[in-house]
């Protein structure tokens, strides 16, 4: 499966945001406080959620306790209004790899492929900016038919 290789802009975003590591996973959390809220962000463009993960230092796949920022956001055209406890984030633009992704969202065969054997073959590296799926009307929760798009930030060797 190959990417789209994308150059995204900068995005305004207002969600909530939690820490987390792959192994004190708090994705159902945090988006069970947000999704109830969603409505609040009256300046939202489209219908698309952002799952954003923010991390300190490069992604190290090594250490599976090391704590980054999981957001769960949508797209706004300012900041005007910002919904009590939310948060606004910009998302910085840069170069990306976008793989579309069918399945459920437990199954993390498409991460190994992507940061196992097409990041290794391609003529790509991880850039330290954050990783990201974009869920639209095509999402379904814990669904085999669920359909996202997978944003890995790259640049070249």
């Amino acid at each position: 499966m190959e990417p789209q290789i994308k150059t995204l802009h900068e995005k305004k975003l207002i969600g909530k945001r939690l820490k987390m590591s792959l192994t004190n996973n708090k994705t159902f959390e945090l988006w069970n406080s947000f999704m109830p809220r969603r409505k609040e962000i009256k300046n939202n463009i489209g219908p698309e959620l952002f799952s954003i993960r923010v991390y300190d230092l490069p992604m190290d796949f090594s250490d599976f306790n090391k704590e980054h920022e999981k957001w769960a956001v949508v797209e706004v055209g300012d900041f005007d209004t910002i919904p009590d406890k939310m948060e606004k984030y910009i998302l910085p633009g840069g170069l990306y790899a976008v793989f579309p992704y069918k399945g459920l969202n437990a199954d993390t065969a498409i991460f190994r492929y992507i940061y196992g054997t097409w990041l290794p073959g391609s003529n790509y590296v991880i850039d330290h900016r954050p990783h990201f799926e974009i869920m639209g009307e095509k999402y379904k929760n814990n669904d085999p038919d669920s359909e996202e798009e997978i944003w890995v930030p790259i640049k070249s060797h």
